[in-house]
């Protein structure tokens, strides 16, 4: 699925549109789609590519989460890992408290 066709080159919010369509695939086929994953890494690619670490957080959050739940625990320890890392500050907002409670929980 091609979600950027059509919008005139603005993709500021790409990242979180893939994102979004991963956590709706997830609640209608749950971890075992190809999609979820594949939508997750689309959006932290671009997320990446812009240079957006506050859309690439959740989306690694997730996929993350989604290893965790396939049993790929170091991968996801490994993958979450450098991106909360390199936050300085903002540590009270929801993405940041949860990417650390999965990674407490990987520990």
């Amino acid at each position: 699925m091609v979600i950027a066709k059509g919008w005139g080159g603005d993709q500021s919010c790409l990242a979180r549109l893939y994102h979004l369509r991963a956590e709706l695939l997830l609640h209608l086929h749950g971890t075992s789609d190809a999609a979820v994953e594949a939508s997750q890494r689309q959006a932290i690619a671009v997320a990446r590519r812009q240079e957006a670490k506050g859309w690439e957080l959740p989306a690694t959050t997730s996929l993350a989460r989604l290893w965790v739940d396939c049993g790929r625990r170091r991968e996801a320890r490994d993958l979450l890992g450098p991106i909360y890392g390199w936050f300085t500050e903002g540590f009270d907002t929801p993405d940041l408290q949860t990417a650390k409670a999965l990674l407490d929980a990987l520990r």
